[in-house]
């Protein structure tokens, strides 16, 4: 299968560097350092399933390369708009788009650009840090789960879970994406931002008892806010993010940290914005959520530290 990967950051190129390694036709679409440092020596992954060292292909232009079988995309929600004019008639016919992005609109997005039938969505769920460019240290889980927009089973969702399986990347597939995603925006939409706005690591934040009590207060108005919009949240899974994380994700550098570190832009819309416009669709009250986004609206503005 022809895959790109476009966003080939920490998780992007993870991803691409364990379908390549399993013998898939894959291009990665980076920039600056990040893509010299791949075309020059590859990628130098660091793994819990495995140290990889790879080569494979790597543009800033995905036309170049073009057409491909699925483009999974990874690049942050607010370059969605620029990726996508980047991909345009990139896609074989039936070919999917796939979505791994943090957050719940960027489905909405791809399908008004390209079509609701072109696009799938996805959650990636792995723990990944970018320490050098090319370099990727690889600390939790690795699998993507992802379906139809529709829930249905077809060939192409078997064709590519097969490629998934095979790479060692796949984790289900989901007959209920709405709640797939919403599900990790609980655990994101607490965790990634509470991190970035103490520069905290997820065991230090777990470890504090008024921290521990913000994340369960947020995690409990995002499920609220996702139930409204649909999603199948069970009553039990905020104590099941909190044992999981404690367990396995301690050590862990949100992604959201990670680019505040690099003095990127933050994804606050994705990561809270959008839990604050869906409650003001239905009349929720999220207080906590909402000082967080504003936070995060603030700290974004501001010079980035640089550590």
């Amino acid at each position: 299968m022809k895959i790109l990967v476009i966003g080939a950051g920490a998780v992007g190129a993870y991803f691409g560097a364990r379908l390549r390694a399993s013998g898939e036709d894959v291009v990665l679409c980076a920039r600056g350092e990040n893509l010299r440092a791949i075309r020059e020596r590859g990628l130098d992954i660091t793994s819990i399933r495995g140290d990889l060292r790879i080569e494979v292909a790597a543009t800033d232009t995905p036309r170049d390369f073009a057409p491909y079988d699925l483009i999974l995309f990874c690049v942050k929600a607010y370059d969605t708009a620029s990726a996508a004019q980047a991909v345009s008639g990139c896609l074989k016919p039936g070919g999917a788009i796939l979505t791994v992005q943090n957050g719940v609109e960027n489905e909405a997005s791809l399908a008004g650009i390209f079509g609701r039938e072109a696009v799938m969505g996805g959650n990636a769920r792995v723990g990944v840090e970018m320490v050098a460019p090319g370099k990727i240290v690889h600390l939790s889980t690795g699998d993507i789960d992802f379906g139809e927009l529709d829930g249905r089973e077809t060939d192409r969702v078997r064709a590519i879970a097969d490629v998934f399986r095979r790479a060692g990347i796949l984790g289900q597939i989901s007959a209920d994406i709405v709640t797939a995603r919403w599900d990790k925006l609980v655990w994101n939409g607490a965790l990634n931002t509470v991190t970035t706005l103490t520069r905290r690591r997820v065991g230090e934040i777990l470890d504090d008892p008024e921290g521990l009590k913000l994340l369960r207060t947020l995690m409990g108005e995002i499920v609220e806010v996702a139930r409204a919009e649909g999603a199948m949240i069970s009553d039990d899974r905020i104590d099941a993010y909190i044992a999981h994380s404690q367990k396995n994700l301690r050590a862990l550098k949100t992604s959201t940290q990670q680019d505040l570190e690099r003095g990127k832009a933050l994804e606050y819309e994705a990561l809270s914005g959008a839990v604050v416009r869906a409650a003001r669709r239905h009349g929720l009250s999220v207080p906590a959520v909402e000082t967080v986004y504003a936070l995060l609206r603030l700290l974004d503005a501001a010079p980035k530290p640089q550590f």
